[in-house]
């Protein structure tokens, strides 16, 4: 698979999962508390998925993939979610149905890859010094 269907796959899994929590919560529960649930998940969710992008490929930077995971995420809920499921832009004036989860979701996916990112480096320069540091073989 290709580095921008990797990307695009990780981003639709994402989404997935929050628009299952969004239609589980809806049937099982009120409205806002479906919305209270959904931003929780939400970002935990894309750590979820971005701890497994960035340890499995990594094609893209923190902050790239947390513009491509959002604008994912932006353009789904526009196109399936209000314009075929709602058949109104209405959810987007909701802070906690929209513009929360939105935020939290880029601020969790751009912190993981930081993470990650940062943890990799320094795996590989310890095992760098390790390797530096070894006696020669046959001495």
């Amino acid at each position: 698979m290709k580095p921008t269907g990797v990307l695009l796959a990780h981003a639709a899994a994402g989404w997935a999962l929050c628009a299952a929590t969004m239609g589980i919560g809806m049937a099982v529960t009120s409205l806002h508390t479906a919305l209270i649930v959904h931003a929780v998940a939400a970002p935990l969710f894309f750590v979820a998925v971005t701890y497994v992008y960035f340890t499995r490929f990594h094609y893209t930077t923190a902050l790239q993939t947390a513009v491509a995971f959002v604008g994912f995420v932006v353009a789904m809920d526009f196109v399936v979610v209000a314009l075929v499921i709602n058949r109104s832009l209405q959810m987007f004036s909701s802070v906690l149905g929209t513009w929360l989860p939105f935020g939290l979701i880029f601020a969790a996916t751009y912190l993981t890859g930081l993470a990650v990112t940062k943890r990799h480096r320094q795996v590989v320069a310890a095992h760098s010094l390790r390797r530096h540091r070894q006696p020669p073989v046959g001495r």
